[in-house]
């Protein structure tokens, strides 16, 4: 943008349309050319950001950032953006993904002499490219992307530099849009939409984008295998915003599909089928097209309470889930329902919704869930915790009908999932549903794994 935007505002919206992405904190940098402030802190955007926050942050570059932790505490301390200073370099950092090989990084480069005032692999990462060789940002991204192992979209901003580079596996989404006479990156494209700007493309995997007053220069990694990606599925089934464009689907219309393809694999007899809200609305949508039996709004969501499935702690999440759905009695007593979810992850969400539809006059509770079943943990930015926590881990899909005290319950196979998506070949990491992944991974890692004793500084 130019020297005169507001940047920071418009950072602070489309950190407020990525609210979804992550609610543990959430912070601004930015950049007039000779100086980056940052003010970041724990909480959603806007109890971190005041009026007099924003107009502090004035300049022609800013980037911002949505944690959700996948490695490290929730912790002042691990707030993003970072700011970094390397030999001859100051940057600040935003981080999206997990990188599995973080630990042996952060003690190789401790040996260097770097200090680290976080536990988390996001510090890791920015250090590694404070201290990578190469005069420009293709070949400090190239020495790292030899390196890391796992996921990683990143945006780093300079005093006169936005850059945006996403992983040789490209896990994570990444785009690029043009606003006004400037250019904005972002997890995801409805980012984009909220801020008025036009959606270019999504950023390639193993790319580099460096943007400055003179353009954008890319450059691809030399090691790239460009014939394929492996982009987390799970993006398309929950992850996502239904009208955010991903691998050139909208997740809408792919929900719609995986919805569809449900309906075929485990038809029911029922009366309503409704969605969980939102991300099971339009897997809910399609199951009804398929079917033919009629789709209502059977739940009332509470849209000020958090996404349960990504809040940090499991007490959290059984709070959230009293507080989150309220039955319609009218529309479901005396009704056979089916309700139709994305996913079962812990299982800590879907039987308190079973017991609210019996309780509210369901005469029968038929679920159908638009994922396979979650049988391994996620390895590259999906806070899965571990194997003993996943119920189909543990359970069997009729163990987990009885757990959940549904009548019937169906899952999605991960065939019919990727038809659904509109591939069948292995372009999609599907390794939460098969224990297969892109790269090898141990059976299971810590998230706390870079806490004391590794030695970070208090909050």
């Amino acid at each position: 943008m130019d020297r005169e935007s507001d940047v920071a505002r418009a950072t602070f919206f489309g950190l407020h349309a990525l609210q979804h992405r992550g609610q543990e904190s959430a912070g601004i940098a930015a950049s007039n050319g000779r100086r980056i402030k940052v003010h970041a802190d724990n909480g959603l955007v806007t109890q971190v950001f005041r009026e007099e926050d924003l107009k502090v942050l004035t300049g022609h570059i800013a980037i911002g950032h949505n944690r959700y932790s996948t490695k490290g505490a929730t912790r002042k301390y691990n707030v993003q953006p970072y700011l970094i200073n390397g030999p001859g370099i100051e940057f600040a950092f935003g981080h999206n993904g997990n990188v599995i090989n973080a630990g042996e990084l952060r003690r190789e480069m401790q040996e260097w002499g770097v200090t680290f005032r976080t536990s988390s692999d996001s510090e890791v990462i920015a250090h590694l490219f404070a201290n990578a060789p190469g005069q420009t940002w293709g070949e400090r991204a190239a020495y790292c992307m030899r390196r890391l192992k796992g996921a990683y979209s990143l945006v780093i901003m300079t005093n006169n530099e936005l850059v945006g580079i996403r992983d040789p596996l490209g896990i994570r989404p990444l785009c690029i849009g043009r606003v006004n006479n400037g250019y904005v990156l972002a997890s995801e494209s409805c980012a984009l939409d909220n801020l008025g700007a036009t959606f270019e493309r999504e950023l390639d995997p193993g790319e580099t984008v460096v943007i400055t007053e003179d353009g954008v220069q890319s450059d691809i990694w030399s090691g790239t295998d460009r014939s394929t990606h492996s982009m987390c599925v799970f993006e398309h089934i929950y992850i996502a915003r239904p009208d955010s464009t991903l691998a050139g689907k909208l997740a809408h219309r792919a929900r719609q599909a995986m919805g569809r393809e449900l309906a075929k694999m485990h038809p029911a007899e029922g009366d309503l089928v409704i969605g969980v809200p939102d991300s099971g609305i339009s897997h809910a949508v399609g199951y009804s097209e398929e079917s033919g039996i009629p789709y209502g709004e059977g739940l009332v969501k509470n849209r000020y309470v958090q996404r349960t499935f990504i809040q940090p702690d499991q007490a959290m999440r059984n709070l959230g889930v009293r507080l989150k759905f309220n039955p319609l009695r009218d529309v479901i007593e005396g009704k056979r329902i089916v309700v139709v979810d994305d996913s079962i992850v812990r299982g800590t969400t879907t039987p308190r919704i079973v017991e609210m539809l019996r309780k509210a006059g369901a005469t029968e509770v038929h679920v159908r869930i638009s994922a396979p079943p979650i049988t391994s943990t996620c390895h590259f930015g999906v806070d899965m915790s571990t194997l003993d926590q996943l119920i189909a881990a543990n359970n069997s899909i009729d163990e987990i009908r009885e757990l959940i005290d549904a009548d019937t319950l169906g899952f999605l196979d991960v065939d019919h999932l990727m038809r659904a998506v509109g591939v069948q070949d292995d372009s999609y990491c599907r390794g939460c549903f098969t224990g297969r992944y892109p790269i090898p991974v141990q059976l299971e890692m810590s998230k706390m794994e870079l806490e004391e004793p590794m030695g970070v500084e208090g909050d």
